[in-house]
């Protein structure tokens, strides 16, 4: 083989782009992203003034040909420089409560993903979803599409990741798969489990975020926008106690307790409580600005998190630029996005793999 004239000739097409977490992460690593494709359209420009170079092609798999597609990206099939990501969306297979059948269209988005990589025969394939995809045994298009990966000679690593051992300050548990058909040397990325990110690490006063009230709207780019609360939720929030608090300071106070919470300690013990200093954050959902969704409450502050903050907590970068019609759409997208750092170490895994072959 001749020897490359550059660092890296690995290419990539980002199936279910979202905002481009998963594309940031592997053009921070040195793989030419070629595209993203997301039927959100919501997504779009939030993904290419960030990610300029890769275009946002807005279609539905489900639904897009391969003459379409020809014609959007300039691909050719069997070539082994091609990466494929397939990060679909995952509210079917989710621990979160969600309304499954608005969700069951989710499921089977890998069955769709698979056509592709069967037409194109790309040299690598990446998979992140959540865990339940995977321990769903009986339900899950997974094992079919193991099957299949065995069937066209493909390497594969696959397994249950925490992103905290990666880089990323959340305890987010998440299903990572990444093939080959190139090299038998493919691998996952290595665990670091003695250097554990912080909350604190990353959006403390000192980090560059200064307090701000509940409510507060920050019109500039850096977007430390945080959802208002209610005069009640403010008084149960200074009843917490800072540094991971949680509503059982109130539990017995039947003036600020939840009536379905009064006296109830074993249920629904995230909610309303506060993050803490020195350990990751919880997993960032896309309802992470409300603190009646989960431990969400800002560590010390009488406020929920800031959209910047948790941008920062999914390890965007702070100059990276979110656009929406409203602060819900902006949350979706950081909640749903890939953690660029988690992506960039599976993108250096792959090269390493790739650079093994040369």
């Amino acid at each position: 083989m001749k020897k490359r004239t550059v660092k890296y000739h690995l290419k990539a097409v980002d199936f279910f782009c979202s905002i481009g977490g998963m594309t940031t992460g592997f053009r921070q690593a040195g793989v030419e992203v070629i595209a993203g494709i997301d039927c959100d359209a919501t997504c779009k420009e939030t993904y290419e003034i960030n990610n300029k170079g890769s275009e946002f092609i807005l279609a539905d798999i489900k639904k897009l040909t391969f003459e379409e597609f020809d014609k959007l990206v300039d691909l050719q099939k069997d070539d082994d420089t091609l990466i494929f990501i397939g990060c679909s969306p995952c509210q079917y297979w989710t621990k979160i409560n969600t309304t499954k059948t608005k969700s069951a269209e989710s499921k089977n988005l890998l069955k769709d993903f698979q056509r592709f990589i069967e037409h194109y025969n790309p040299g690598f394939v990446v998979i992140e979803n959540v865990p339940g995809i995977l321990t769903k045994i009986n339900e899950t298009p997974l094992t079919e599409f193991l099957q299949y990966l065995d069937s066209k000679k493909y390497s594969y690593d696959k397994g249950i990741i925490n992103a905290s051992h990666y880089g990323v300050p959340q305890t987010r548990r998440r299903f990572m798969l990444i093939a080959s058909r190139v090299t038998d040397k493919i691998i996952l990325p290595q665990p670091d489990t003695s250097n554990i990110p912080t909350v604190r690490d990353f959006i403390a006063v000192e980090n560059g975020f200064p307090k701000v009230p509940a409510g507060y709207n920050d019109e500039t780019d850096f977007l430390h926008t945080v959802a208002g609360l209610s005069d009640k939720n403010i008084e149960r929030l200074k009843k917490t106690p800072k540094n991971g608090g949680t509503r059982l300071a109130y539990v017995n106070n039947k003036k600020f307790a939840i009536p379905s919470h009064h006296k109830n300690k074993s249920s629904f013990r995230d909610v309303y409580g506060r993050i803490s200093w020195d350990k990751p954050a919880p997993t960032l959902t896309t309802k992470f600005l409300s603190i009646s969704n989960g431990r969400f409450a800002h560590p010390e502050q009488n406020r929920g998190l800031s959209l910047r903050e948790g941008a920062t907590l999914q390890t965007f970068h702070k100059t990276y630029r979110f656009f929406g019609n409203s602060i819900g759409t902006i949350a979706r997208h950081i909640g749903n996005a890939v953690p660029p750092t988690l992506s960039q170490k599976i993108a250096k895994s792959i090269l390493e793999s790739y650079d093994a072959t040369i």
